[in-house]
Parts: C-alpha cells; sequence; structure tokens
C-alpha cells in the first residue's frame, strides 16, 4: 500500500491522503481519499503513515464514519489505566446511558457545539432514563466534562481538528447549601448513637473529619491510643465488583490527632470489640477492622451510610447525609477558631483553597472576630505609645 497527501488548495489548512492499493481479486489499482485534519504538509505526512499503518493492521476506522457511541468503546478502554475503578464505572454511566441516547448518532467530525448545547437543555428538560424529569444541573456538568474529555482524546489522535465541547457550554450548577449539625445538635447526635453499632463511625467522621471510605479501612494498627492520633493509609472504594483498598482521595497518608472524648471512647470500644470476635473464636490483632461486623468482617462502605440512615430515621435530629458529618467536623473547627490549615490537614485535602472554598459560609464570622480582636490589639498600642 502507498499514500500521499495532497492539499485541497493553496493556502487552506485541509488536507487529503491519497492511498493506493491493488484489489486481491481485480488486480486493479484502487485509490482512497481520506480527510486529514492537519495544519502543514509534514503533519499531513505523519497521519498519512499512521493510516497505513492502521489499514495494515485493520483497525482503521474513518472520521466521518466514526459516531460518538462507537467513539466510546475505545476511549472507555483507554480510561482503564488512567482512573480508578469507581471512577470509571461512573465515566461509563455517563457517557453510555446519559450522553449515547443524546448525541450517541451523530458522528464525531459533524458534532457541533450547538448541538451539545441543545443536548444539555434536553437532558435538564427530560434526561431522566425512568422518564420522570430531567437531570440535575450538577449531573449535566458532569456529562460535559465526560464528553470534552472523551472528545480531547479524539482530538490527540487526529480524528477532529478541534474539540467542538471546548465552545459548548455547560449549564451553571448553583451553589449547594451544606446541611450539616451545630455543635449542640452534634452533641445529641453522640448521645443519642452511643447505643448502636453506627456509634464509632459517628465519632470517626463528626469528631475527627474522616470520610466514609477512610473509616471502612481503617485498622487498629493505624490507632495509637497512646499517643493519641490515627493514621489515614487507606480507604475503601466501592465498585460493581465489591470493595477494593486504596491511598486516600488525596493520595496522602496523613495524621489526625484524637481528642481525649474519642480516645476515651475507642477504648471502651476496642475492649466490646474483642469480647465479641473472642465469641466467634477470633483473636484480635492489628489488622482487625475498627469498624467491622460482629464476626470481625469488614463493612462496606455503602452499608455504612445504609445504617446511618436507618439509625438517623428513628431520632429527633435533621436527615443528613453520613458525609454531612465531615462537614460539620470542619465547621466546628473554623468557627472555633482554628486555622484553616489545620482544619485542611485534618480533613485531607490537598490544598488549603479546597478548604476555604467548602467553608466559606463560617468565614464572615470568623472575620468579624478578627477585626474586633485587632481593633482592641491596636487600642491597646495606641495607649501604652501615649502614657
Amino acid at each position: 500500500m502507498k499514500g500521499s497527501v495532497v492539499q485541497k488548495r493553496k493556502g487552506s489548512s485541509h488536507w487529503y491522503a491519497i492511498l493506493e492499493r491493488r484489489d486481491e481479486a481485480t488486480g486493479k489499482r484502487v485509490r482512497k481519499w481520506v480527510s486529514l485534519r492537519a495544519t502543514g504538509k509534514r503533519q499531513a505526512q505523519i497521519e498519512c503513515a499512521r493510516i497505513i499503518t492502521e489499514l495494515k493492521a485493520n483497525t482503521f476506522q474513518e472520521p466521518s464514519k466514526v459516531t460518538l457511541a462507537e467513539f466510546f468503546d475505545p476511549w472507555l478502554d483507554h480510561m482503564k489505566s488512567q482512573v480508578s475503578p469507581r471512577s470509571l464505572e461512573r465515566y461509563t454511566e455517563l457517557a453510555r446511558k446519559n450522553i449515547a441516547p443524546l448525541l450517541g448518532q451523530v458522528k464525531i467530525s459533524k458534532l457541533k457545539s450547538e448541538q451539545i448545547e441543545r443536548a444539555y437543555a434536553v437532558a435538564l428538560e427530560n434526561g431522566r432514563r425512568d422518564g420522570k424529569g430531567g437531570l440535575s444541573h450538577r449531573t449535566v456538568h458532569h456529562m460535559h466534562r465526560v464528553l470534552k474529555q472523551a472528545l480531547a482524546h479524539a482530538c490527540r489522535h487526529g480524528l477532529l481538528a478541534r474539540n467542538p465541547a471546548d465552545s459548548a457550554k455547560p449549564p451553571k450548577v448553583p451553589p449547594k447549601t451544606m446541611q450539616t449539625y451545630d455543635l449542640r445538635q452534634t452533641a445529641t447526635l453522640i448521645k443519642a448513637f452511643r447505643p448502636t453499632r453506627m456509634f464509632v463511625p459517628t465519632l470517626l467522621a463528626v469528631l475527627c473529619g474522616l470520610r466514609r471510605g477512610e473509616i471502612a479501612a481503617l485498622r487498629w494498627k493505624w490507632v495509637n491510643l497512646d499517643g493519641g492520633d490515627i493514621q489515614v493509609v487507606e480507604s475503601a472504594e466501592q465498585t460493581v465488583e465489591g470493595v477494593r483498598y486504596k491511598e486516600p482521595k488525596s493520595g496522602k497518608k496523613r495524621n489526625v490527632r484524637l481528642s481525649a472524648t474519642v480516645i476515651e471512647e475507642l477504648k471502651e470500644w476496642r475492649l466490646k470489640q474483642a469480647e465479641e470476635l473472642l465469641r466467634v473464636g477470633r483473636r484480635p490483632d492489628g489488622d482487625t477492622f475498627v469498624v467491622s461486623q460482629a464476626d470481625g468482617s469488614p463493612l462496606q462502605p455503602r452499608s455504612i451510610s445504609h445504617e446511618w440512615v436507618r439509625v438517623l430515621a428513628a431520632k429527633k435530629l435533621p436527615r443528613i447525609r453520613f458525609h454531612d458529618l465531615r462537614h460539620a467536623h470542619a465547621t466546628h473547627l473554623l468557627a472555633s477558631g482554628i486555622h484553616p490549615k489545620i482544619a485542611s490537614e485534618r480533613l485531607g485535602h490537598s490544598k488549603v483553597g479546597i478548604t476555604l472554598d467548602l467553608y466559606s459560609h463560617v468565614m464572615p464570622g470568623m472575620q468579624e472576630d478578627a477585626v474586633a480582636k485587632l481593633d482592641v490589639a491596636l487600642k491597646t498600642a495606641m495607649a501604652e505609645k501615649i502614657g
């Protein structure tokens, strides 16, 4: 097989690859023209060579004939090595179940930003798969991120000259009102949950700021009750295939200091858990999960959430998510005047800016307090100087 490149017209950025081969049945020369997305002759020659290689391997698909739904398959295969299994599940769900029904039959070379924006509007109006209304602005925004990333991959591989999702505007996500407990409600929560098996997970979330997956993965060898801290080393991730243990969300291990209350409660729980395990013939050790079933087997992250909902339903407290207990811990820290950097380290945020963005609602009160303290200090200094 031979190939050459030709410019559509002088000064044009549109090039064609001219591919020639002999038909095995007739012996006649067959010529094929393939449109290239190249900015110059050298790039066009590189693209032509790539196409010839793919034709010989029987893996070539003309860009004009590849639909978005067809392109999602190789792209998702590529993403297996780029993201976690749970993230891949979410990408797959958004691509195949949300985006493909709206744009899947469109050839990627024909996809326009206007089409994408119209698809977002349809999704907001009637995008739910059960036919009961539209998707949330946040979900459609996630659809946009996935589509943009997929089409960027197509651009890198020469299937597109430009990414139409770059100029498509996703719906604006309205700010989410954070629901959490104040200190009085937190005290009520701890008292109400003490007789339940959700007591220790609740303490670790609301008094230590641990994530649900970090609580499910925590083992006693990482809990230093004498030194008064916890090492957050792993996190449990829920996938369709089961639970896997991985590094924490930020990618870094961290130490979380424990209050005297938490240390006392964990010591008491360790004794109770040891008695439970001995009754089923198991001796606890460092690898024993802090939060476990009665026989010592680990809990799935979603089991913690399900049990939280079940137990909370019988209590006289506002209905919030288990994850919101972590928000309560951060809010209590900041409202008490703790430096955002310390709060960020306890929560395991990669940057303090994330903490400030998430909990900006606490900042106004902190600013008032800071200004008042500064004013007192300044007046004191001025009085001393005058005297």
